[in-house]
């Protein structure tokens, strides 16, 4: 060894010497230059810790100290002749550097470069750099221009780097090495990425001149660092390996090798060396057991064989990072073998092989005679299913994917998790089939790859755009150039899901496809749900049977379908040996992205505007109508309408996710994520209710849902023919919320930590625990009526503020106490405390103000629940005299014991089992009033309940205040909102109808109120109008539960056809039905034109309203006519308006317009027809051509014809004024007076008028004729 030119101090570290003056070396900076940089970057840039630290103590030994004496010092060495200093050693090999005519690295020493370790690394180094101790300035700003516009170069940094390279890791074994390299010094160690890796260099000391260090991410406490050596590293000590062999070497070229393979006894004992140019080699294929790859070796020709070699010995896995494809290779003393399970013969390395680099003077073919008998041939195997999605479909819609090499830059990251990333701008580039661990750190924007046997899949669907690029287990990634890139600060969250992803290949055997979309799919939900209602990691956590991931079950039921479970796992042999080739990538079906998960947020957003552009007024009113109809009425009509979207509807379906709260504002249920909250109405069940409240902050998954919205509108109309003109909207404002079963929904809990956010209680209601036992108190009761959650004046405590309170949002619930107060032993509940009273039934009223109304939606009748108070025993808690109960003089008018006000850290359970005592057998039945005593007109009956269909719902509008009432006067009508439902019973085929009606404070009403829908009306004010009419209103007493939601399809039942004397029969006849009937005469007619605002005569088309005038002058017509219809059996008087007249009066509708136009001269035109139940009516003159004709016209057979008629009663079925019985009456027929008992005269409003098909549908009429 050559001697150091600098010299040792007293501590034996070397010291510079004396600087030397040297020409310029061209491509390096001078000394001057150097400084100036150094400074430059000292002062301007951002230098790391580490290198501060390394660059500081440097300048401080190399420029401010006095330059000491050489001293004829030989410097320390080891046993085995290496330096003990690492130091030392740098100077003694790049003193001999200079002497074999490197003069670079003697200008390295005049630099005042200082030395750091791999422990400095590691430990100082946070922030990503590179040093190219051998670049000028201008190389280094070249290179950094690789970064693009929108990167940003790493930062360069002047330290020195000295290490071995090994493939060991730390201290472990050599059968536990994996094929990765390290840069090893006394400090530790670090994993290291370079391109062309020589053999020769494992285990020697290096100089590595340039190199890019990445640390690992901040929040990766326990990650490591990797190196990557851009430059052939500079050996410390001269080379030391041996000349090649002394003969020539025998090998065995591809084709003998081949062929040898099938020779029976040729290879007894023998291990022949092989020869060849390496044609492929395969991914490295680590498993439990042990990690292998596959090498082939041909002669060079295309068409020429190859042959394959196992390479499975850990001392030799490193070869995967040194073999470069085209190059031609020896491998030494091969062995053939079996591979278990398969029909396979292979070469394998044996733990004495070699690989050499193949010199023609350095081999001969060795000779063999093959003249022995063969073995048979390799059976062909059996085809292998390409992909588990690829199912049934027809063979046209199968695709076949290109098999080929690339070479290319990475240009983006895609997900580094799914390993996708972005090549050359245009094409996407999918790792996740291959094991990638070591590539992971490295693959980033302007990493060079080159991919051999890669796959490329075009038009896969499931979103995905461009073409994909995927190698399997047979291909090759290569690493050909390292980024000049400072990699993005990447968070927590974006690192993980990297097992679920490799879970999702290597467990579920998804296809690319469906792959792809899994992945986009797992980010929309994180993107929804993380990191508010869950943690990325629990999100995205790695699936056990124990403990499955969140994620997965959320795609599990889409997963099932498209790629059933229990598909044949992969096998690593197969395909890399098997030909032809088969891979899951080889065969694949373009794949229909088979749902969204929409954020709620643009679920809600998505739906209102649909809802609004599917608006339209003239929808909302049949055609016919909607043109006699008054202002009033037009605006009435179109105030309120409701829209119903379901998941089918959209393309592709949405899948309802959301983590479920109680809002302790509104009192309703809430679907959340992290975009926002929706309400919703969730039934457990059809016609039962949830109960349970542990279902707070579960997440919550349905494909089976209704997003309804209800639309609100404030319009000023003037008549139906303005309907198109948006400019007479005033206001428009939507209710947007979800109802779904709970049935039909997959519910996942959420860890504890995270379920404040749903349960709705600011933060100064959260109850703080103590950190010992969990000491908590409760008491059972059983629920037997609530009431509605309306706004409601409390009494202000004395001392209080003297303002006067504003209305809170409330409800209260009565019940009865079931046993005393229990406190929790453990995690059980102890038995309850004794109580003077067993046998009384305590009473109890339970207030629910504040933050507690978020248990509204969980409490119903007939169940028993658990009143659940926190923090240490507190004496007479839910006892008379205890802090939250109300005076009780009040209460004993009310038959109540006790009244609690539950306090906002209270929490309300489901209680069910033994806890419940066993005498307790009572039926859950809603109480409903009898149908008697529902119709009757006895005042004592005024609170009634019963279920119902609502049939329709409008929004009654208040009157007008008279001119006479005084502007802001107390007498102010509100708006209300009217439900028209059948009533159900089972007594009664024939539902009678009734109205309800919902007023302040109840507005705006429940959710769920609508037509088509099931519900149970608890309570309900019954009161009679002044027509004799039953209806009903809700009170602050009413308890509302929704039934049924409205059937996804409209079902419209045909009305029942009846004889019209089964009217008059005993029981409750139908509301609506139809009868086939004859028109015996016609009573009246009346034909008007009418102001469409204030409804005044309008002859002329001219207003006659006095005193103001209207502000739109716009006039409509309006008809009515009077039938006496009978059918055999009754006779009944129907009432038809509007176009009805113009059916019964069989005109056209050209003709109909006509006769309206004749009368707007006039205004009006009143016909009364003499006959039995006529009454007297002013009419127009009889002289006047449209009155003879009209006359003429109701008096001929063109109107009194068989009709099949559809009606419904002119007032409600009701008990309220009893049925006339029938009276007599007499006949004259001829000579002879007859007198009978006729049935009073029906009074019917007519639905539609049809002509008859053929002659047996006139019923009884048909018989009588």
């Amino acid at each position: 060894m050559g001697r150091c030119s600098g010299a040792t101090n007293q501590g034996g570290c070397v010291q510079a010497p004396e600087r030397p003056r040297l020409l310029p070396v061209p491509g390096m900076p001078d000394r001057k230059s150097s400084r100036k940089e150094a400074e430059v970057q000292e002062s301007g840039g951002c230098r790391s810790s580490c290198a501060h630290r390394c660059a500081q103590g440097a300048r401080r030994r190399r420029w401010e100290e006095p330059e000491a004496q050489p001293r004829p010092r030989p410097p320390m060495t080891s046993p085995s002749g290496l330096p003990v200093s690492p130091r030392a050693a740098a100077v003694r090999g790049l003193s001999q550097g200079v002497a074999s005519g490197a003069s670079w690295r003697l200008t390295l020493l005049r630099l005042p470069t200082p030395f750091v370790s791999v422990q400095d690394l590691k430990t100082h180094q946070n922030l990503p750099c590179c040093s190219h101790l051998s670049w000028s300035s201008s190389t280094y700003q070249a290179w950094a221009q690789g970064a693009g516009p929108n990167g940003t170069p790493l930062p360069r940094e002047r330290l020195l780097l000295l290490g071995t390279l090994t493939d060991l890791s730390g201290d472990l074994e050599q059968e536990c090495r994996k094929g990765d390299v390290y840069v090893k010094d006394n400090t530790g160690i670090l994993t290291c990425e370079l391109i062309g890796l020589d053999l020769s260099w494992l285990g020697r000391l290096f100089l590595f001149p340039n190199w890019s260090y990445l640390p690992p991410a901040r929040w990766n406490a326990s990650g490591e660092g990797h190196l990557e050596l851009l430059s052939a590293p500079v050996p410390v000590c001269p080379s030391t390996a041996s000349p090649g062999p002394p003969t020539p070497l025998p090998v065995l070229y591809p084709e003998t090798a081949s062929r040898l393979l099938r020779h029976r006894g040729k290879l007894r004992g023998v291990q022949p060396n092989l020869a060849g140019k390496l044609v492929r080699v395969s991914a490295l294929v680590r498993s439990q057991k042990k990690a292998h790859f596959v090498l082939s070796l041909g002669d060079g020709s295309p068409t020429g064989s190859h042959v394959s070699i196992v390479v499975q010995i850990p001392a030799q896995l490193v070869w995967h990072r040194a073999l470069w494809p085209g190059r031609s290779y020896v491998l030494t003393a091969l062995r053939v073998v079996r591979i278990r399970g398969h029909c396979y013969r292979v070469w394998t390395t044996s733990p004495s092989s070699h690989l050499l680099p193949l010199k023609p003077e350095c081999v001969r073919e060795l000779e063999l005679e093959l003249d022995g008998p063969l073995l048979e041939a390799d059976p062909m195997p059996p085809p292998v299913p390409s992909s588990s999605q690829d199912g049934d479909g027809e063979p046209a819609l199968v695709r076949h994917s290109t098999l080929l090499s690339y070479s290319g830059k990475v240009t983006g990251v895609l997900s580094q998790p799914a390993g996708l990333y972005e090549m050359d701008g245009q094409l996407a580039l999918c790792l996740a089939y291959q094991q990638f661990h070591s590539l992971r750190k490295v693959v980033r924007p302007g990493v060079s790859l080159e991919l051999q046997d890669v796959h490329l899949l075009q038009s896969v669907g499931g979103g995905t755009r461009r073409p994909v690029l995927a190698p399997c287990l047979h291909g090759a990634i290569l690493l050909r150039g390292f980024s000049c890139q400072k990699p993005e600060t990447q968070s927590f969250y974006q690192a993980q899901g990297t097992s679920l992803f490799e879970q999702l290949v290597w467990e579920r055997q998804l296809g690319l496809p469906l792959y792809l979309w899994a992945t986009r799919a797992l980010e929309e939900l994180a993107g929804k749900l993380c990191p508010h209602m869950l943690r990325h990691h629990q999100l995205l956590q790695h699936s056990t049977p124990g403990n499955p991931s969140p994620g997965l079950q959320l795609l599990a039921p889409v997963l099932d379908v498209l790629s059933p479970p229990g598909s044949m796992r992969r096998n690593a042999h197969k395909e890399i040996l098997e030909e032809p080739h088969h891979c899951p990538l080889q065969k694949y079906m373009r794949l229909q992205t088979p749902c969204s998960f929409p954020t709620l947020a643009t679920l809600k957003d998505e739906g209102r505007c649909r809802a609004w552009a599917a608006f339209d007024p003239k929808t909302l009113l049949p055609l016919p109508e909607s043109s006699y109809l008054t202002s009033c009425q037009l605006n009435q009509r179109v105030s309120w309408s409701w829209l119903t979207l379901l998941p089918a509807t959209s393309h592709p379906a949405q899948i309802l996710i959301g983590v479920l709260a109680a809002s302790s504002h509104k009192g309703c249920l809430q679907l959340r994520d992290k975009t926002g909250s929706l309400p919703c109405l969730i039934l457990a069940k059809h016609s039962q209710p949830v109960t349970d409240s542990r279902f707070i902050g579960c997440l919550v998954r349905t494909e089976k849902f209704q997003l309804v919205i209800e639309r609100n509108v404030r319009s000023n109309f003037p008549s139906c023919k303005e309907l198109s003109m948006t400019g007479f909207i005033q206001k428009q404002q939507a209710r947007v919320y979800i109802q779904f079963f709970l049935a039909d929904a997959l519910i996942l809990p959420v860890p504890r930590p995270l379920l404040h956010s749903a349960t709705s209680l600011p933060p100064q209601a959260e109850p703080t625990l103590p950190d010992g036992p969990h000491v908590e108190q409760s008491r059972l009761f059983l629920l037997s009526h609530k009431e509605a959650l309306v706004k409601r004046n409390f009494c202000v405590p004395p001392g209080a503020n003297p303002e006067v309170p504003k209305p809170i949002l409330s409800f209260h619930v009565s019940g009865s106490w079931l046993g005393g107060t229990q406190r929790k032993e453990g995690s059980v509940w102890g038995p309850p405390e004794p109580k003077g009273e067993e046998n009384k039934d305590q009473k109890v009223l339970l207030i629910f103000r504040g933050s507690s109304v978020r248990w509204f939606e969980f409490l119903h009748p007939g169940h028993v629940y658990r009143l659940v108070a926190p923090g240490p025993p507190t004496p007479l808690l839910f006892e008379e005299g205890g802090p939250s109960c109300i005076p009780q003089r009040p209460l004993e008018l009310a038959g109540y014991a006790s009244c609690l006000t539950v306090q906002e850290a209270w929490t309300l359970e489901l209680e069910s089992g033994p806890d419940v005592p066993a005498v307790l057998d009572t039926s859950r039945a809603l109480p409903k009033t009898s149908m008697d005593d529902l119709l009757s007109g006895n005042s004592a009956d005024c609170l009634v309940s019963f279920s119902a269909e609502i049939l329709s719902r409008s929004l009654c509008e208040p009157f007008p205040a008279p001119f006479w009432a005084k502007p802001g006067g107390t007498r102010t009508s509100r708006a209300s909102v009217k439900l028209t439902v059948a009533v159900e019973d089972a007594d009664c085929p024939c539902r009678p109808h009734l109205d309800i009606y919902i007023k302040e404070p109840h507005l705006p009403p429940p959710l769920g109120l609508l037509p088509g829908a099931r519900a149970y009306f608890g309570q309900l004010e019954k009161k009679i109008s002044r027509f004799h009419n039953i209806y009903c209103c809700f009170r602050p007493s009413t308890y509302l539960q929704v039934l049924s939601f409205p059937p996804e399809t409209a079902i419209s039942a045909p009305l029942p056809h009846i004889f019209l004397a089964e009217l008059l029969q005993g029981g409750r006849p139908p509301f609506q039905a139809s009868a086939s009937c004859h028109i015996v005469s016609v009573f009246s007619l009346q034909l008007l034109w009418v102001c469409a605002h204030c409804t005044s005569l309008c002859p002329q088309g001219r207003c006659t309203r006095q005193g103001s005038t209207c502000p739109t002058q716009t006039s409509i017509s309006q008809a009515s006519i009077r039938l006496l219809v009978e059918d055999g059996t009754a006779e009944a008087v129907v009432t038809c308006r509007n176009h009805h007249v113009a059916t019964v009066l069989g005109l056209c509708p050209s003709e109909w317009t006509s006769l309206l136009e004749s009368v707007r001269g006039p205004g009006k035109v009143a016909l009364q027809f003499t006959g039995p139940g006529a009454q007297p009516e002013s009419s127009a003159r009889v002289d006047e051509p449209l009155t003879l004709f009209l006359r003429t016209l109701c008096t001929s057979f063109s109107v009194l014809r068989p009709v099949v008629l559809s009606f419904e009663l002119e007032r409600k079925p009701s008990m309220v004024i009893p049925l006339e019985p029938p009276q007599l009456q007499r006949f004259q027929c001829g000579e002879r007076t007859l007198l009978t008992r006729v049935n009073p005269k029906i009074r019917l409003s007519c639905l539609s008028i049809q002509e008859p098909k053929h002659a047996s549908s006139l019923g009884a009429f048909s018989l009588s004729c």
